[in-house]
């Protein structure tokens, strides 16, 4: 799987005019299932996520985890996130899970995500969705489970 953490101040995703997800401070997670991910891939990642040292301490550096700060997630599935950009000028999307499998992947880790113990929202799979947030720092980090 790959994901895409941005720590936010708040974020929030909209579908066709209704805000369906949204997260205070914590982590906006665009997140794309790859071929031969599985359900352990997904398990895998959400307990990397939540233990990632993201967030400042009292002494202002990166020491925390979202779970220290009880920070929030909004997770959104991101299958471009699978583009293939190296033939041409137009990306291939290929490289990303089938659709059924992807939103299967994605719901689970949304929901590890959740077991582990951080408030959780989500986007909706599939849909045309308009996602805003406010990056906090701004903090970027990509993950990519079969490199990482």
């Amino acid at each position: 799987m790959r994901a895409l953490l941005q720590r936010v101040s708040e974020a929030s995703v909209t579908v066709e005019g209704a805000v369906v997800g949204q997260c205070g401070p914590g982590l906006l997670i665009l997140v794309c299932a790859m071929p031969g991910d599985t359900s352990d891939t997904a398990k895998t990642l959400a307990k990397k996520v939540s233990k990632l040292r993201l967030f400042k301490d009292d002494a202002g550096k990166m020491n925390l985890s979202i779970l220290q700060t009880g920070g929030s997630a909004l997770v959104v599935s991101q299958f471009t996130l699978a583009a293939d950009t190296s033939r041409g000028n137009r990306p291939g999307f290929s490289g990303a899970a089938k659709p059924d499998e992807a939103e299967a992947l994605y719901l689970q880790f949304a929901q590890e995500l959740l077991d582990l113990g951080v408030e959780t929202e989500t986007g909706k799979f599939g849909a045309d969705m308009s996602v805003g947030l406010t990056n906090d720092g701004p903090v970027t980090i990509w993950l990519d489970t079969q490199t990482d």
